[in-house]
């Protein structure tokens, strides 16, 4: 990423964000009403967040703090500091700020929907515009309210979309679970352009005996499995920086970063 290449990538997204704007589809004329937000045939929406009041929704979301990061040798520090995490047109934005914060280097948020939101099966989706650069690694993911089958992994992870900020045009969808830890995942390579440079919407839609993947309308993963996935899980998001799986920032990588969501919508099947 050190090429033209990189160049080009750190080029499109500054242009991008310069332009930044979480304007709703049309037909949202008060998204802050479930009625107004637009209907999925086959759906029914359970669960929502449109970012369209003046702050976070702490009905809705937590700041999880976490001084150790999130494991994998992260270099981050998650904070409930409102520069990490704030609404701003329409978005939630979860900021990545190099800054020395208790003994870190680097602050950012993680929120969750624990105690607040969870699910078991449904369709679950969120529309975001993604940051990158060595060392970013921007996640929506799910994890499991009671560890009914044991602890991490064997109580599962669901990985809704998480992307390496080098490979801004990449990004992966993952379950792990099992003892020893098992693993599978599928890939989505965009045609054109960065996740950086404009919104997208990431999707899993769940049931007992599958989970699929999806980026916009196309569904680029899918997999047949049961248990541990017959539980309830709840929601996460958060912008990571450094660890074991993207490594560290270096000097390509530019500061501030930021994930901005435009809504969170959670849907079950109509029966």
């Amino acid at each position: 990423m050190r090429t033209q290449g990189a160049i080009a990538l750190i080029v499109v997204c500054l242009l991008s964000l310069s332009f930044f704007s979480c304007k709703k589809a049309d037909s949202v004329v008060n998204p802050l009403d479930s009625t107004n937000v637009p209907s999925l045939p086959g759906w029914e929406l359970v669960w929502h967040d449109e970012f369209d009041s003046s702050g976070i929704d702490l009905s809705k979301w937590n700041f999880e703090v976490n001084g150790n990061g999130g494991g994998n040798n992260e270099l981050q520090y998650y904070t409930a500091n409102p520069q990490n995490a704030y609404v701003d047109s329409g978005c939630l934005v979860i900021q990545a700020l190099a800054q020395s914060y208790l003994g870190k280097d680097y602050t950012s948020a993680r929120m969750t929907t624990q105690g607040k939101g969870d699910w078991t099966y449904g369709r679950v989706e969120v529309r975001a515009m993604l940051p990158y650069g060595q060392g970013l690694w921007p996640a929506i993911w799910m994890m499991p309210t009671d560890s009914y089958y044991g602890g991490w992994p064997l109580s599962g992870e669901i990985d809704i979309m998480e992307m390496l900020g080098q490979q801004a045009n990449k990004i992966y969808g993952t379950l792990h679970f099992g003892q020893p830890q098992q693993m599978r995942q599928g890939t989505y390579v965009l045609p054109g352009g960065y996740f950086s440079a404009s919104f997208h919407t990431f999707a899993i839609e769940w049931d007992s005996t599958s989970i699929s993947w999806f980026v916009d309308s196309t569904m680029y993963y899918k997999t047949y499995i049961t248990q541990p996935f017959d539980k309830r899980f709840f929601l996460i998001l958060n912008v990571a920086v450094g660890g074991n799986w993207p490594g560290s920032p270096d000097y390509t990588t530019y500061f501030p970063q930021k994930m901005a969501v435009d809504y969170v919508r959670v849907y079950r099947k109509k029966s």
